[in-house]
């Protein structure tokens, strides 16, 4: 780092009262071995050792590297604790408040560095998808000759936000979401540790599943809950944070919610049958009760594509791809911004209008096949292509339906077992009424045309 007068006048308060410091800054890691989470890219010899000296000997030097993933997951952290283990000189700049001439002023000062001192330089370039394209010209040279590693950070994909030539200097390092399990070793650290709450308070299982809840996989999220509920428990005297007092402090109520137990299903079931009833504003309240009580977006999505089909079908064929479209967005953008997609989702199939036909229809279907109504395909529709079959009488006497007038040849298809059965019966609702006028013509075709 390379403070100015105030910041080093910040750092020396901070030293001397470490509790001045947010608790998200106190519990840092101050090494690799200490980060919580995101161990695929802590293997030995990964980009990040090699950035802090651990087996960066020979001709292979450290590499520049982009982190990319989600608020609160770590990538400061990372950058934090290279500059902390690294012999190098480490710049730390914000794209939100730096431009080309701050940057020019980094690689000057790299280079004279590297000559006067020989010693080599760590830009962390922080929210770098902010940079517009000149701007990331600038870094190009400086990252070809290696006159600085650059550490780079952003939320945003980087195929779309970094430019070409940058992203083929650099290694794209994807952090993971943390989890349930990282987020509670993290907790429990900052409260058992002396640079942390250093055991002033505990934190009962009922409010550490709310703080979870309410982190949503950000650790940084998760401390600064964990401080405000720690200060207004040792406010009131209390050894522990109770839910009621964590709930009080963070302004944010416990979703009674089991991921695991019947709540899970019993709100999904909610979602499903608000939505099947057209009852927009319930399916709303429920699918908020789900995405407050940190269900996975992803289960939320698979449920939205089977009520596509399930409850809606043919009476407006764009509701499964709404569904499927919604799916495929919440998979690429996560929380928070997913609740944005599956309202649109839940909305559109909530409002649509119903039909059930696909589910009674294909139900009917298996139950006769279940019943063993599954009998000989007939002769003429059987494959045809493969030498002798026409000896076996396959595929003889087909009817091909593109060389007939109106394309519909009226033919045996179905097995003699079943042969009369109608097992779509379609409604008049919506877009499915064209439907109902097609299949009877189409039926009544097949049935008086057949010779």
């Amino acid at each position: 780092m390379e403070p100015d007068l105030f910041t080093a006048a910040a750092e020396e308060r901070r030293e001397k009262d470490p509790t001045s410091a947010p608790l998200a800054a106190r519990m840092r890691p101050r090494t690799l071995d200490e980060v919580v989470g995101q161990q695929h890219l802590l293997k030995p010899g990964s980009p990040l050792r090699r950035l802090v000296g651990e087996g960066a000997g020979g001709p292979a030097g450290a590499s520049s590297v982009i982190l990319w993933g989600p608020p609160g997951i770590g990538k400061t952290t990372l950058a934090y604790v290279v500059s902390q283990a690294t012999q190098k000189r480490f710049v730390e700049l914000s794209a939100i408040t730096a431009g080309v001439k701050e940057v020019r002023a980094v690689i000057e000062g790299a280079k004279r560095a590297a000559g006067g001192y020989g010693k080599e330089t760590v830009l962390f370039l922080d929210e770098i998808h902010r940079f517009s394209k000149a701007q990331q010209d600038s870094l190009l040279p400086a990252v070809e000759n290696r006159w600085v590693t650059l550490i780079a950070a952003t939320t945003e994909n980087p195929y779309f936000s970094i430019i070409s030539p940058l992203l083929s200097r650099s290694l794209l390092l994807t952090l993971e979401s943390l989890t349930d399990e990282d987020l509670s070793a993290l907790m429990r650290r900052a409260l058992e540790e002396e640079r942390g709450l250093g055991g002033a308070v505990t934190l009962p299982p009922d409010a550490e599943a709310h703080l979870l809840r309410i982190a949503g996989g950000d650790a940084r999220r998760a401390l600064t809950a964990l401080e405000a509920g720690a200060g207004s428990a040792i406010a009131k005297g209390e050894a522990e944070i109770t839910l009621q007092t964590l709930e009080e402090a963070v302004d944010r109520a416990a979703v009674t919610y089991d991921r695991d137990g019947d709540q899970h299903y019993d709100v999904a079931s909610a979602l499903i049958k608000s939505i099947r009833g057209s009852d927009v504003d319930a399916a709303l309240h429920y699918l908020a009760r789900m995405i407050e009580a940190g269900e996975d977006p992803r289960f939320i999505a698979r449920r939205l594509m089977i009520s596509a089909s399930e409850d809606i079908g043919l009476a407006d064929p764009t509701a499964l791809p709404i569904a499927v479209a919604a799916a495929q967005a919440v998979a690429m953008i996560g929380f928070p911004e997913a609740a944005l997609t599956l309202s649109h989702a839940t909305i559109a199939l909530a409002l649509a209008p119903k039909s059930n036909t696909a589910t009674t229809a294909i139900g009917a279907a298996l139950a006769d096949v279940r019943a063993g109504l599954a009998g000989a395909v007939p002769a003429h529709l059987r494959d045809g292509h493969y030498k002798g079959a026409a000896k076996l009488g396959h595929a003889v006497g087909y009817v091909y339906p593109h060389d007939v007038p109106g394309g519909i040849a009226a033919q045996q298809y179905a097995p003699d077992e079943i042969q009369g059965k109608r097992y779509y019966e379609p409604t008049r609702y919506g877009a499915e009424a064209r439907y109902a006028d097609v299949v009877e013509k189409v039926r009544d075709r097949l049935r008086t045309d057949r010779p």
